[in-house]
């Protein structure tokens, strides 16, 4: 089929189910819903079989449904009706929730159902819902929808008034997530906060200041005067309830053009007079240890590595390779492996130029640790995306392993043309050869696990299940005791050793910080205009021709980083 995504950005439920139909062989097109005559116009130009609304802010024009089938991806069980589907679900708690598929109709929500998927509810973040159980349930809903439309069988009947079934609510508004320190649980603030978790944030005071609160979990063992701030921890700032105490990752201010930052950044003098607390619910960096295996977790929220992150977690990589282990694998977040450099952070310092310039060093740093180690296997276990720097972070590793769900952006130059460093120019051609690595960082598109694992990117592919956690571990332990494990660190010594001896790695960074020292300092302030555009959600004018062929006015876009 030729499928039309309209959405209002290429946002990750968008690529996870671009990257799924272009996967199954569809001709898939992109177009951001910037004004309803360019989408009038991409409907002309594409000529779609069917046109899938998969992230919108506003209604279809009639005339566009009118021509062509239009199916939106409701984050919501069929019946439920309104903006704010997932923001309603997490306050009420239902057993489960879901993602129904509909017809667009005059009447937003209210078209007839073409499929639906549910799950279980889990006690997490919107955005956290919004990326796995909710990215997982829309791609089956669409594939189910796409499937009965092959075959011609018809969706279910529109829902008739009076049908109990359904629910018709309005945005979330302030007031029905409003946090009352005096009287509200822990569960309750961090359900409210969790609720609004990525836009818009729940509005609150801190410190006497409105701010929006995001990032919540549990403080263990902390208590204090309700409402009170009690403790600090890795930039987070513990609020005490009537029965415990919250940590509130991080804030942004209510003035225009605040950024969404690390609490304690947005109030250091403040912060700097609270006791710090440690294992209390809030450790983005943690080490485990079974048997010959190391976990490293680094779980930085949105995926995003500050300078100070970078310097933390690689002081925390060097302690776990001390360790008597084999074999150390590399977790990453739940929610996000991780993004590269923090943008938000570099944004709001007094010089982002001169900050861009220490946070990618940290990273680097880091990077050649990693390659660098070669008493041991070092495995990057991507349980979620990747994108930017964190892809070439997670190729620093002998092995990726991958769940078969993972979308991965191995690119930079969506961000002003970036150029990237992470010894990137090693790494890729290394794995995937240097005419495909060439093409994938041109291409600037998403890809998933299985074209990564063509592609050389990636090595495993674990399929999402119940007991992922088991399963890692069972890979791990399997590798650390192969009877090869001795042959395979020596050669892995003279494989680094050759490679060293071609070209020294600090060659490769000298040359990509050059690059990159242009990006940041140079005459050309393409990078700073698109960072400053996507940290305070600027709108795209127009959509990218890499992702919208019709507007490239040339043929269909290759369907594979490997054939095209």
């Amino acid at each position: 089929m030729r499928i039309l995504l309209l959405t209002h950005s290429f946002n990750s439920l968008t690529q996870r189910i671009f990257v799924e139909l272009t996967a199954r062989g569809h001709e898939v097109a992109v177009e951001f819903d910037v004004h309803d005559d360019l989408s009038r116009q991409a409907v002309e130009l594409f000529k779609p079989d069917v046109v899938i609304a998969t992230f919108l802010r506003r209604a279809i024009p009639e005339d566009i449904w009118r021509s062509v089938c239009c199916l939106v991806v409701h984050p919501g069980i069929p019946g439920d009706r309104g903006p704010a589907a997932l923001d309603w679900a997490i306050l009420e708690q239902p057993r489960c929730w879901g993602v129904t598929v509909l017809e667009a109709d005059a009447e937003m929500d209210a078209g007839p159902v073409w499929a639906a998927s549910e799950f279980p509810m889990r006690e997490a973040s919107k955005s956290s819902l919004y990326r796995r159980e909710v990215a997982n349930a829309a791609v089956a809903a669409v594939l189910d929808a796409l499937t009965r439309k092959a075959r011609n069988e018809p969706p279910q009947p529109r829902m008739t008034e009076g049908d109990p079934r359904i629910r018709v609510r309005g945005p979330c508004a302030q007031r029905f997530r409003a946090i009352d320190w005096s009287r509200d649980t822990t569960e309750a603030a961090v359900r409210k906060i969790r609720s609004a978790d990525g836009t818009p944030g729940l509005v609150d005071e801190v410190f006497g200041e409105a701010v929006r609160l995001y990032d919540a979990h549990p403080a263990y063992g902390l208590h204090g005067e309700p409402g009170t701030a009690i403790a600090r921890c890795d930039g987070a700032i513990a609020r005490a309830t009537i029965d415990g105490a919250v940590w509130i990752g991080h804030v942004r201010k209510l003035a225009p053009l605040s950024l969404k930052l690390p609490a304690a950044d947005v109030f250091p003098e403040q912060a700097d007079r609270l006791p710090p607390a440690t294992n209390n619910g809030y450790q983005p960096i943690r080490y485990e240890e079974s048997g010959a295996v190391g976990y490293l977790h680094f779980d930085f929220y949105n995926g995003a590595m500050s300078t100070r992150q970078c310097e933390a977690l690689r002081e925390a990589y060097r302690a776990a390779v001390t360790r008597p282990t084999r074999l150390l694998v590399l977790m990453g977040g739940a929610d996000t492996w991780s993004n590269g450099i923090h943008l938000g952070q570099i944004e709001g310092a007094s010089s982002p130029a001169d900050e861009s310039w220490h946070n990618i060093n940290a990273i680097d740093d880091l990077v050649r640790d990693i390659i660098l180690t070669t008493d041991r296997i070092i495995v990057s276990m991507l349980r979620m995306n990747a994108g930017a720097g964190g892809v070439f972070l997670a190729l620093a590793a002998d092995e990726v392993w991958a769940c078969d769900d993972v979308v991965l952006n191995p690119h930079y130059k969506d961000m002003g043309n970036l150029y990237g460093s992470e010894y990137w120019t090693y790494l890729l051609p290394r794995r995937a050869g240097r005419e495909r690595a060439e093409r994938v960082a041109q291409a600037r598109l998403p890809m998933g696990a299985e074209e990564a694992r063509r592609l050389g990117l990636v090595d495993r592919i674990i399929p999402r299940s119940n007991d992922l956690t088991g399963l890692i571990s069972q890979m791990a332990g399997s590798v650390a005791a192969d009877d090869g494990f001795a042959t395979r660190i020596e050669i892995k010594k003279r494989e680094r050793d050759r490679d060293e001896r071609e070209k020294p790695l600090e060659a490769y960074r000298a040359e990509e910080l050059a690059r990159m020292r242009s990006n940041f300092y140079g005459f050309d302030p393409s990078y700073h205009v698109a960072r400053y555009n996507f940290i305070h959600k600027v709108p795209k004018s127009r959509t990218p021709l890499t992702i919208a062929p019709h507007r490239a006015r040339r043929g269909p876009r290759p369907r594979s980083a490997v054939t095209g």
